[in-house]
C-alpha cells in the first residue's frame, strides 16, 4: 500500500481468532462477575531495608490474600464501562504564548483550532494526572481498585525511564493489578484499548484500566512558533470489562506503523553537548556521556498528508470488520491533533460535523491522553450515550496509526 509519505508498505497479514472454541481455548462456564473476581495470590519476593527500617514487604499484601482466585474464561468480549479525566491547573493560552513567540490567538487558531492548553507545574505529574484520571474511570463504573486485573499506561513521557505503569498501580491501591506501559505516541490509547480487549479474550482477565497520559509540554522547544503552539497536557482512561460474547463493545479494530516516517515526528536521543575529549591512542571515549532527548521535531505538512489519507483508510478497515458502514456511527472521535486533520477525515467519511467529538480548543495535543479525555467529557456532558457506536483513531510518531469501533456501554 502506498501512503502519504509516498512511500510503499507491504501490510503484514493479520491472523485474529474471534471464536475460540473450535480451538479448544473456551471452557465453558457461568460468566462471573468482574466484582467478585480475585487474583491469583503472588507469593513475596524480597523485604527491603532502608536506614534500620524495614520497608514494606515487596509483594506482601498480595500474598496476604486469603481469596481463592476464580478459574480464568477465556473467550470473552468486552464493553467500556467507565472513563476518566485530568488535567493541570495551569492554563496557557495562545495569548500568554504570543508574549514569548512571534505569534497571535487568531494566528494559531486558524491554523490549528487551538486557543488554550494545560502545562505541568510544581508537584504536578504524568503519573498523577493518570491516577486522577483512573480513579474517575473506576468510580463511574462502580468497580473496586481491587478488583483490577491490568493497568496498561500508555504514553510516551513517564515520570520515570522504565514506566510509571507500576507507580499508578501502586498510587491507585490495585494491589491485584499487573501494570505496564506501552510506547505508541499519539496512537497509544487506541493501541492500549484494543490490548486490553485482547488480554479479556485471550487471558481471561475481567477488569482492565486503559489509561493515556502524556507530558509533551517537557519535550517542546518554547521559542518555535511552529510546534510550542500545539501541545498541552492531560491523562484520560477507561474501564474495560469483562462481558458475554453478543455484549462485546469492540465490533473491530485497524493497527499499522511504519518506521520510514519517523523522520517527520520525532524526539531524539541525544549525548549532552560536552567538549569531546579522545584517549591519546585514539581509543573510542568512555565513559559514554549522559543522554537525553531533543525538542519535539515535526515535519508539519508531511504529517498533515500522512493522518489525512491514511487515517480514514484505517476507519474504513475497522468498518470492514465490524460488518458496519460510515452512517452507522454515531460520533467520530479522533486523536486532537489538529481542527484541519479532523474536518478533513470526517469530509473523506462522509460525516457531518455534528457528529464530530472535539475538544482541541481547550487543551491543545495531549498525544494519548486525547482520545479519553474528549470521550470522558462527551460522555459527562450527556452526548455520548450507552449503546452509541464510536469511531476512534489515533495517529502519530512513529510513524503509528489505528482505529477501533467500540460502542459505549
Amino acid at each position: 500500500m502506498a501512503n502519504a509519505l509516498g512511500l510503499v508498505s507491504l501490510p503484514a497479514p493479520c491472523f485474529r481468532v474471534r471464536n475460540l472454541a473450535p480451538l479448544g481455548l473456551f471452557r465453558p462456564r457461568p460468566f462471573v462477575a468482574a466484582g467478585n473476581a480475585r487474583r491469583a495470590p503472588l507469593w513475596c519476593c524480597a523485604a527491603a531495608v532502608d536506614g534500620g527500617v524495614e520497608d514494606p514487604v515487596l509483594g506482601a499484601a498480595v500474598a496476604a490474600s486469603s481469596n481463592p482466585r476464580l478459574p480464568r474464561v477465556v473467550g470473552m468480549g468486552s464493553k467500556l464501562v467507565g472513563c476518566g479525566s485530568a488535567v493541570p491547573k495551569l492554563l496557557i493560552s495562545n495569548d500568554d504564548l504570543a508574549q514569548i513567540v512571534e505569534t497571535s490567538d487568531e494566528w494559531i487558531s486558524v491554523r490549528t483550532g487551538i486557543r488554550n492548553r494545560r502545562v505541568l507545574t510544581g508537584n504536578e505529574t504524568v503519573s498523577g494526572l493518570a491516577v486522577e484520571a483512573a480513579r474517575g474511570a473506576l468510580e463511574m463504573a462502580h468497580v473496586e481498585p481491587d478488583d483490577v486485573d491490568l493497568v496498561i499506561m500508555c504514553t510516551s513521557t513517564p515520570n520515570d525511564l522504565f514506566g510509571c505503569g507500576a507507580q499508578v498501580q501502586r498510587d491507585l491501591g490495585c494491589k491485584n493489578a499487573w501494570a505496564f506501559d506501552a510506547t505508541a505516541a499519539c496512537s497509544g490509547f487506541v493501541v492500549g484499548l484494543i490490548t486490553a480487549t485482547r488480554f479479556i479474550k485471550g487471558g481471561g482477565f475481567q477488569n482492565v484500566l486503559a489509561i493515556g497520559a502524556d507530558a509533551l509540554s517537557r519535550y517542546v522547544d518554547w521559542t518555535d512558533r511552529g510546534t510550542c503552539i500545539l501541545f498541552g497536557d492531560a491523562a484520560g482512561a477507561v474501564l474495560v470489562q469483562a462481558c458475554s460474547g453478543d455484549e462485546d463493545g469492540l465490533l473491530g479494530f485497524d493497527l499499522h506503523s511504519d518506521g520510514h516516517g519517523q523522520k517527520h515526528l520525532n524526539a531524539i536521543a541525544k549525548n549532552e553537548e560536552t567538549e569531546l575529549i579522545s584517549n591519546n591512542n585514539g581509543a573510542p571515549l568512555f565513559p559514554p556521556k549522559r543522554s537525553s532527548f531533543s525538542c519535539i521535531q515535526m515535519n508539519g505538512k508531511e504529517v498533515f498528508r500522512f493522518a489525512v489519507r491514511c487515517v480514514p483508510q484505517s476507519i474504513e478497515a475497522a468498518l470492514e470488520e465490524a460488518g458496519l458502514t460510515s452512517s452507522s456511527i454515531d460520533w467520530l472521535l479522533l486523536h486532537q491533533a489538529n481542527q484541519r486533520i479532523m474536518d478533513a477525515v470526517a469530509t473523506r467519511l462522509q460525516i457531518s460535523s455534528d457528529k464530530v467529538i472535539s475538544n482541541l480548543a481547550n487543551y491543545g495535543n495531549t498525544s494519548a491522553a486525547s482520545i479519553p479525555l474528549a470521550l470522558d467529557e462527551a460522555v459527562r456532558s450527556g452526548k455520548v450515550q450507552a449503546g452509541n457506536t464510536i469511531a476512534a483513531a489515533g495517529f502519530g510518531a512513529g510513524l503509528t496509526w489505528g482505529s477501533a469501533i467500540v460502542r459505549w456501554k
